[in-house]
């Protein structure tokens, strides 16, 4: 499966314990990351300075669903759930 492009619900719903640049604490769950342009896309999307859990994450059907929403309460539900 590929990324649904405007998605964004990877770099909202998880809370990511590395640092990102802007946010050199991480991210807490349920907060928009800063490095998303205004039409939810990676502005470190191929660039080295993207953390690796970032490019480790594949988008898959369980997890992402049928639409952007679905995905935001799926990856939400399994954040809650760890």
């Amino acid at each position: 499966m590929e990324c649904r492009l405007g998605c964004g619900a990877c770099c909202i719903a998880p809370s990511i314990s590395s640092a990102i640049p802007g946010m050199p604490n991480g991210k807490p769950a349920g907060v928009r990351c800063v490095q998303l342009n205004d039409d939810n896309l990676c502005k470190l999307f191929g660039k080295p300075e993207r953390p690796a859990v970032c490019h480790k994450f594949k988008a898959c059907p369980d997890v992402c669903g049928k639409t952007s929403q679905q995905a935001l309460d799926n990856i939400t539900e399994l954040e809650n759930m760890t």
